[in-house]
């Protein structure tokens, strides 16, 4: 594999400054109350119906990355994703809402995340004091954008907005042509509405994982090696994690996994690679970067940015600063996934009296059976 150049890992990275908004993103733009609210696009399209969304990366990842961001009061409202969202609060509070008319509700703050069933409507409003800012895991690469309410549909055509069958917004404010029935979304029946299954609020509570009820526990073979011994939670899916003892909180299928990574200052992860693609968002704290695959070359990745990391490439990560480092870790695909460490970790960490199991967990290196090499 070719090394990864300076430049190469610097178009990777997506700064706070980098981020776009779009306020035309969705049908319920011109609605009072939910005018202000703006969209970003970070990683992949999302579920934009806006030809003005602005893409940061649009490379293909098996998931979207994207944020949502909104003053106080601001809604955005009831609408149905084909495949999985989940919300990620970085700052404020809000208020999530699903059910057929919106009828359930549950609160998050910064570091909670919430994992929403498909096909069931939800919406979402900032209820803090200030702006809020949430950021988003949509599954798969194509998501096929959302279906909004019925209510929010009809009271969009009394602003000359329409969705197309493409997901396109069409503007009759800006010279597009009103689309004939059968290319524009309708409203969606009520009989339809009233089918779909209904979440209840302990069901939904499961999906709910809150930043205090987070299982931090040391994740790595390198974990008694000087600057090691990282921990992680779990969120959804098994991830990277080599602790046995790690239960993820969801477990159904989303396209990809999601864990807290946490690092204390200056402690590392690392060198160590994954075979798939993998996207970091700091939520706290400073990391750096480097790329252990001869290339030299090194990102510091401040709070609130995204990191994108190709697939098999060896890399460390290290909290720099004073402060100590959460970083939400999101993988491709549904598996569990399972690191590469490098080897002069993998003897360090045997003399230290660790090794790896069978199933890829640590364990005592002197439990463990030695095999012959066949042949």
């Amino acid at each position: 594999m070719t090394p990864i150049t300076q430049d190469i890992a610097a178009a990777r990275h997506v700064k706070r400054q980098d981020y776009v908004s779009c306020t035309v993103a969705f049908i319920d733009c011109k609605k009072p109350g939910s005018h202000l609210k703006e969209n970003y696009s970070i990683i992949g399209p999302g579920v934009t119906s806006s030809d003005e969304q602005v893409i940061n990366l649009p490379e293909a990842h098996g998931f979207n990355i994207g944020a949502a961001a909104m003053p106080r009061g601001i809604t955005n409202n009831l609408h149905i994703h084909f495949t999985a969202e989940v919300f990620i609060v970085q700052r404020g509070e809000w208020t999530f809402r699903w059910g057929s008319n919106g009828e359930n509700e549950a609160t998050g703050r910064a570091g909670d995340i919430l994992s929403v069933p498909t096909w069931i409507f939800r919406g979402f409003s900032n209820a803090g004091e200030d702006d809020g800012w949430l950021f988003t895991i949509l599954g798969g690469d194509n998501t096929g954008g959302v279906i909004f309410h019925p209510d929010i549909i009809r009271e969009a055509a009394d602003y000359g907005l329409y969705i197309s069958s493409d997901n396109r917004l069409i503007d009759t404010s800006r010279g597009d042509p009103v689309p004939p029935e059968d290319g524009r979304i309708p409203p969606m029946p009520e009989a339809d509405v009233a089918d779909l299954r209904e979440v209840t609020r302990e069901e939904m509570m499961s999906r709910f994982v809150q930043r205090d009820d987070c299982d931090f526990r040391s994740a790595f073979i390198d974990q008694d090696l000087p600057g090691g011994g990282a921990q992680i939670a779990p969120v959804i899916g098994y991830g990277m994690t080599q602790n046995r003892d790690h239960v993820p909180p969801i477990t159904n299928p989303h396209g990809f996994s999601a864990e807290w990574l946490r690092l204390d200052p200056g402690q590392s992860a690392g060198p160590f690679a994954v075979d798939e693609k993998m996207v970091m968002i700091v939520h706290e704290g400073r990391l750096r970067l480097d790329y252990a695959d001869g290339g030299g070359a090194s990102v510091e990745v401040d709070a609130w940015e995204t990191y994108s990391i190709p697939a098999g490439v060896f890399r460390t990560v290290t909290a720099i600063g004073d402060d100590p480092v959460e970083v939400l870790v999101v993988v491709s695909g549904d598996h569990r996934k399972r690191p590469t460490f490098a080897p002069e970790v993998l003897e360090g960490a045997r003399q230290a009296g660790l090794g790896l199991d069978a199933g890829g967990f640590v364990a005592k290196a002197a439990l463990l059976p030695s095999y012959r090499q066949a042949g």
